[in-house]
């Protein structure tokens, strides 16, 4: 994650008080507290199978659940209907929550929910394809929106198979 060096208010040098908390070292009051960003995460149950897509900016052929970050002023539930019908041009049923997910390696926090969605599938720009899976066949990956595909499964009494995600 990237780090202040510098005040952006007064320009003094930032002290770091405790990992990932840097404050102005004049006392100007500036705080950079490197909050995790919300993010909700949505497992969409189309026609009974699991709808999941491929980002045009993601390398290789993986494709994961349909994902946003929280507006400002915006609900995680609220979040993740607007992103089914922004992503995949569906209407979506009021959502069910999961769980919420630490994702340290981005510095977010995954609230996961399901729906049921309907209508024509249509991707947005953020997207070049899609995949619909039979719950019991979806294979499921040991990190960030993987876990919320793992507990939905499991919840339906599917124990799913863990994938190997490439080393980076």
């Amino acid at each position: 994650m990237k780090h202040y060096k510098f005040c952006p208010m007064c320009a003094a040098p930032l002290s770091e008080v405790r990992p990932d908390r840097f404050e102005c070292s004049l006392a100007c009051g500036f705080v950079n507290y490197d909050n995790p960003t919300p993010v909700a995460a949505v497992v969409v149950e189309y026609e009974g199978k699991v709808v999941l897509a491929h980002n045009r900016s993601w390398k290789g052929a993986f494709n994961g659940l349909i994902t946003g970050f929280v507006d400002h002023a915006e609900g995680a539930a609220e979040c993740a209907v607007r992103e089914v019908k922004e992503e995949l041009d569906l209407e979506a049923s009021p959502p069910t929550l999961i769980g919420v997910y630490p994702f340290e390696r981005m510095n977010q926090i995954i609230i996961g929910y399901h729906v049921t969605a309907s209508g024509p599938i249509t991707l947005n720009e953020e997207l070049d394809s899609f995949i619909l899976v039979p719950p019991e066949d979806c294979l499921v990956w040991p990190a960030g929106t993987g876990y919320v595909l793992r507990d939905w499964l499991r919840g339906q009494g599917i124990e799913p198979d863990m994938i190997q995600m490439p080393k980076r």
